[in-house]
């Protein structure tokens, strides 16, 4: 059966996500899978797009031959193809789908949800890990409730008046993730003046200490067949002047995270690469972690903690699992199986027999 690469979005990582599907949908198709490119506009539309298209076909909005879809919820729900003026739509049929949606609506679990209940198999998080996932408040409590060591957080609005700890500050949007939207400020007079004229904050405001000292780790981990753990890596900030790993640091390169400079392998202080290991498997864990996703840590030599979590990461941390090396065409294939073989949802009506509706009565009654 064909397999869906969904991609786009109305989202600011629209672009990344494009980079994204299209590294997917290349390689199934190198992997002489039948496949279906579904583009995700930043208006919400879906459209099917050919698999030979390239990342500048979309600057201009649509790429040439793009077909109109319609994603339909219910028994026979699915993806739809127009039939024209006198054609009857057309169902797709897709054994599943690719998510390679990053950030906004295609990573907090708002996609998914509609997935569910249109009954298609998809890869990636669940509803519930994908909602956790980009909420980083919710993320943080859930990590210090599991034991897990982060740094402070607190929840910044026009009405805050003091904050736990002392300035700087780096603010980071509730709900978004990508560097996008991110803040580093001296004290509580500019971060509250931020919150006015930054867009991405308006959702909510996570503030933490802003740490000079610590730097960026990241590590991947899938959960087919089993939790496996990649490489542990180092990004690197493309100038040395640069507060926090930017976006730029991570996907202006090409092909996402891929080209991205890094240290790979690691070096790290005695013990970090196991705290890092054992507390990514109880992220698995705790998180419902679910499909390919990547964890970041911020560390100096004598500290560790846990940052955030992205569930669909850029290029699905494909250049992460190197010891032992894992082709893509294998990472996608595991994808697919365990979409397939563990669907992410299955609705059920179990105890809904009609007992309280025999004995409700009548509705006026109630109203009385």
């Amino acid at each position: 059966m064909t397999i869906g690469v969904l991609f786009g979005g109305p989202t600011p990582e629209h672009d990344i996500s494009i980079l994204t599907g299209l590294l997917a949908l290349r390689e199934l198709e190198r992997s002489r899978r039948d496949v279906l490119g579904i583009y995700w506009t930043k208006t919400g539309a879906f459209f099917s797009v050919a698999s030979d298209v390239e990342a500048e076909s979309f600057l201009d909005g649509l790429p040439k031959g793009s077909s109109e879809l319609t994603l339909r919820l219910g028994d026979a729900g699915g993806f739809y193809s127009g039939g024209g003026r006198l054609g009857k739509d057309r169902r797709r049929e897709l054994e599943a789908v690719v998510l390679a949606t990053h950030g906004g609506p295609g990573e907090d679990g708002s996609l998914q949800a509609a997935l569910d209940l249109a009954g298609v198999n998809y890869t990636g998080p669940s509803v519930a890990g994908a909602a956790l996932g980009m909420d980083k408040w919710a993320f943080g409590a859930v990590m210090q409730s599991a034991g897990l060591p982060t740094l402070p957080r607190a929840l910044l609005s026009g009405a805050t008046t003091a904050l736990p700890f002392d300035g700087p500050y780096i603010l980071k949007p509730r709900f978004g993730g990508s560097s996008i939207g991110i803040d580093v400020v001296a004290d509580l007079a500019t971060a509250l003046a931020r919150l006015s004229v930054n867009v991405h904050l308006s959702r909510g405001c996570v503030v933490e200490p802003f740490r000079h000292d610590l730097t960026d780790l990241q590590i991947a981990l899938r959960t087919y067949p089993s939790v496996t753990l990649s490489a542990i890596e180092r990004p690197i900030r493309r100038t040395e002047a640069a507060e926090i790993l930017n976006y730029s640091d991570k996907y202006v390169g090409g092909e996402g995270m891929v080209s991205a400079p890094r240290e790979l392998p690691a070096v790290l202080a005695d013990g970090q690469a196991d705290a890092i290991e054992r507390y990514t498997r109880t992220i698995a864990e705790v998180a419902s972690v679910r499909g390919v996703a990547r964890v970041d840590f911020l560390a100096n030599d004598a500290e560790l903690y846990v940052n955030e979590i992205n569930t669909i990461p850029g290029s699905l941390s494909k250049h992460l699992f190197v010891d032992p090396p894992l082709a893509f065409s294998q990472l996608l294939g595991d994808l697919i199986a365990e979409s397939v073989e563990r669907p992410a949802h299955h609705f059920s009506s179990a105890g809904a027999d009609g007992l309280v509706l025999r004995k409700a009565g009548s509705i006026a009654s109630k109203l009385a």
